[in-house]
């Protein structure tokens, strides 16, 4: 469970405000990347996450709701999904909060048979909802949707370089498993996941 946080009962997860004043250049996150495969069991603190979320795809210009990552024609396609022990949330980039879609541990649906990843506390579940793009059947969308995950698939293996914490971006998952989960449409795609945790 997150060390701050509730139990699976809360509905709504208050995430406190991002600090902006974290040290760190983008030099030294891309000298530091690294793609990590073991994690320690210590849960995320709920101040870790909340900034892991805003530099994921959080909202960087209020008055324009403009995000941290850039998406194909603003579209903002690409949603966030939280994969806890106690049970998974969308990221509510507005008003920056974690709203829970289904309680219970569903990390072995990320893990996809990678048992690695059912040691993360935490795995952030890339949706690309490409019906916001029109036809959610045009190949061209899809792709776009893909690469607009792979936009904020970086920020957070930047992120994660620059706060000394572990993850690694797969492609791999239980997609069929993940969409039941997570209760999503036929035009929401499950992309990309990352499993996050601290280094072991």
């Amino acid at each position: 469970m997150l060390s701050v946080a509730a139990s699976a009962a809360d509905k709504v997860v208050k995430l406190p405000k991002p600090n902006l004043n974290r040290a760190g250049t983008v030099m030294k996150a891309l000298s530091e990347r690294q793609s990590t495969r073991e994690y320690a069991s210590k849960t995320l603190s709920l101040a870790d996450l909340s900034d892991l979320l805003w530099a994921a795809n959080g909202i960087n210009r209020p008055e324009s709701g403009k995000r941290t990552a850039p998406s194909a024609l603003n579209k903002q396609d690409v949603d966030v999904y939280v994969v806890l022990p106690e049970g998974s949330y969308l990221y509510d980039a507005k008003n920056h909060q974690l709203t829970l879609v289904s309680e219970g541990d569903h990390r072995d649906a990320v893990a996809g048979g990678q048992t690695f990843v059912k040691t993360a506390p935490v795995s952030l579940v890339l949706v690309s909802d490409v019906s916001r793009f029109g036809d959610a059947q045009k190949t061209q969308n899809q792709l776009v949707g893909a690469m607009d995950a792979g936009i904020v698939s970086q920020n957070i293996s930047l992120f994660c370089a620059n706060a000394k914490l572990a993850t690694v971006p797969r492609g791999s998952m239980d997609a069929t498993q993940l969409k039941k989960v997570l209760k999503l449409e036929d035009a929401q795609i499950p992309m990309l996941n990352h499993p996050v945790g601290y280094f072991k």
